[in-house]
């Protein structure tokens, strides 16, 4: 199952809630991605390239990607 572990994990960003307070408005503006929020976590589904661009722009703004 290795292997569609690490494709999930190449198509999806899962976060607490509020971690995309203030910059979901632009990050779906810029990146092809769907937010779904499920309970007290948000789940950024979009393909490889797309989510790879979101992470980064998570990152320089400051929310914590693992």
């Amino acid at each position: 199952m290795g292997a569609a572990d690490r494709f999930r994990d190449s198509t999806q960003i899962l976060l607490p809630a509020g971690a995309l307070d203030g910059v979901r408005e632009e990050l779906e503006r810029q990146f092809t991605v769907t937010v779904h929020r499920e309970g007290d976590c948000v789940r950024v589904i979009g393909s490889p390239v797309e989510i790879k661009g979101a992470s980064d722009f998570l990152a320089m703004n400051g929310v914590a990607v693992a």
